[in-house]
């Protein structure tokens, strides 16, 4: 337990304002927190990208229930004929990403405000999932579906179109019924426009210029709307982990599924909705991280079993570093001394 109070303070340390954190394996539960003040560990966090795992896992159910086929055209939503719904959960379909392409040239091309001024300026406007699409399908694709990777927003709004055309059922109410009910997950949301956090929560600060001054903007009202099935996630740690290690151990998805899910593609070892990664120690871990587009990130972790999970609700400050400058070290130490040492 020592240890672990000393990983999240030298997390913390690094650069973030504050960390919560739940370790969980078949005997114990570890909860901690730090940062000055820490977080409630309790309490409520955007939850960002972790939004993808629900998505995919919904996918997946529909495909086991036989009403969507992972290799088949995904029609009626205007999307170029080739595109599966494998590639738009494995990020091979091209499609532009709605909150902006980044090229390794430096080039950017924007899409919805999803970063700086504009974006604490516009953080409480709701979207409709079918308006972002039509945004991305204005742009032209990345590449040719199935000939790249590229992680793209865009690929997750439109699964929830997808679920939604095959159930006749919002993608709210899909997800409510499948997998948030079942597992009592009643602190988390993804879907609605929902701008407030439910309290406790943990507060977000978004640091960003505005001309020639940096300010600091306190976003942790935003709108749960901005990234649907892509981003649109408020959590906890303890709701993450129920969620997760269902997941793993199988709870879910029928085992074939789920080893689908798990097979990694592409540069950074990307599956179905899930990373797959593997630490020096050899032990493999699952995986799938969030970021809201300010002040907020999540780390949800897990063994092949499910048996040990690590989540965590992240939150910014006021430092000036660049949070991907210290990042990595940090979050690699984090992982090395849960599921490691």
């Amino acid at each position: 337990m020592t240890d672990l109070n000393k990983a999240i303070e030298a997390f913390v340390d690094a650069g973030f304002a504050g960390l919560q954190m739940r370790v969980n394996d078949a005997n114990n539960e570890w909860v901690g927190a730090a940062g000055a003040p820490p977080p409630p560990v309790d309490g409520r966090f955007w939850a960002g990208s972790v939004a993808k795992t629900f998505t995919a896992t919904a996918v997946l159910q529909l495909v086991a229930d036989g009403l969507i086929d992972l290799d088949a055209p995904v029609t009626g939503l205007g999307l170029d004929e080739r595109i599966t719904p494998r590639m738009l959960l494995r990020h091979t379909s091209g499609l532009f990403n709605y909150t902006g392409e980044y090229f390794p040239d430096g080039t950017i091309v924007t899409g919805i405000p999803a970063f700086g001024k504009e974006w604490v300026e516009h953080r409480l406007r709701g979207y409709r999932a079918a308006e972002l699409v039509e945004l991305a399908l204005s742009k032209p694709a990345r590449f040719e579906p199935g000939t790249d990777w590229s992680y793209s927003n865009t690929n997750y709004t439109v699964a929830t179109l997808l679920i939604e055309q095959v159930t006749g059922r919002t993608f709210g109410e899909q997800v409510q019924q499948r997998i948030l009910d079942p597992l009592g997950l009643r602190d988390t949301m993804l879907a609605g426009d929902v701008t407030d956090l439910p309290e406790p929560y943990a507060c977000g600060f978004y640091r960003y210029q505005d001309g020639e001054e940096w300010v600091v903007a306190d976003v942790s009202r935003q709108s749960l709307a901005m990234m649907p099935g892509a981003g649109s996630a408020i959590s906890t740690t303890r709701d993450l982990h129920v969620f997760f290690a269902a997941l793993n151990s199988g709870e879910l998805l029928p085992a074939p599924l789920l080893a689908e899910m798990r097979e990694p593609h592409g540069p950074i070892g990307y599956g179905l909705g899930i990373f797959a990664q593997q630490l020096a120690n050899g032990t493999t871990v699952y995986h799938h991280n969030g970021g809201a587009p300010g002040g907020y990130g999540a780390l949800m972790y897990s063994t092949p079993d499910g048996r040990k999970t690590m989540t965590a609700g992240i939150t910014m400050g006021h430092t000036p570093k660049d949070p991907s400058e210290f990042f990595p070290a940090a979050l690699d130490a984090l992982i090395k001394a849960v599921f490691v040492d």
